[in-house]
């Protein structure tokens, strides 16, 4: 019998350790194959919630952020790219790419996941190449009616999410639930709610950790 994993995958769509991190879990998954059943539940956490509509130009803003160099940000920019090369993931970081407001990103991931794991995840993954291979405003809700659509949803569905404000108060209530459970900064990953890691991590640490999990529980 298969071991069964809940996975809490508490992330934002402006993250990009985030789309590592999920990349690598996902092949850490099929290479454990048919012995790990994984539902993977994605959580809300906002990096820049009082971002305004318009965005800010990603390099600046990181500059302001962290106290670092232009140079030092296009560094690290590089070495994400590289991880999500081997990851298979492209990551296409360019002068105009902006930060954005990922509120209702939130919102309409909340709704995906009230469809079903496959349907969020396909949602996420969708978000995260819009956003960092494609540059696209995931702020916009013509750009998260049209994700929505490329991920298999229904587009006239996503639309009425996004123009009803519904799942605003769920959202905020995860992301304080989150906050309350002490995750300060994302990715965090958090197995059948007792174990959990952080960033990027390899593939070989989720490997190690699920397995490790399964001896402590199977």
């Amino acid at each position: 019998m298969a071991f069964k994993v809940k996975i809490d995958f508490v992330s934002d769509v402006m993250c990009p350790w985030c789309a590592v991190g999920l990349h690598s879990l996902l092949q850490a998954l099929d290479q454990l194959g048919g012995a790990v059943d994984a539902n993977i539940h994605f959580r809300p956490f906002e990096l820049a919630p009082d971002m305004e509509s318009d965005g800010e130009y990603i390099i600046p803003h990181l500059c302001a952020k962290y106290g670092i160099s232009e140079a030092q940000v296009k560094q690290n920019q590089a070495q994400i790219a590289a991880r999500g090369e081997q990851l298979g993931f492209r990551f296409d970081f360019r002068e105009d790419s902006r930060k954005w407001n990922t509120f209702d990103a939130h919102r309409l991931l909340h709704w995906a996941g009230e469809l079903g794991c496959e349907q969020q995840l396909a949602l996420k993954k969708g978000l995260l190449e819009a956003y960092f291979t494609h540059n696209r405003n995931p702020s916009d809700p013509q750009v998260l009616g049209e994700v929505a659509a490329e991920a298999g949803l229904d587009s006239a569905a996503a639309q009425d999410v996004l123009r009803s404000g519904r799942y605003a108060d769920e959202v905020r209530q995860e992301e304080s639930l989150w906050q309350q459970r002490g995750v300060r900064s994302v990715p965090t990953i958090v197995f059948n709610e007792r174990y959990a890691l952080t960033g990027g991590q390899p593939v070989e640490a989720f490997v190690e950790a699920i397995l490790e999990l399964q001896m402590k529980e199977g």
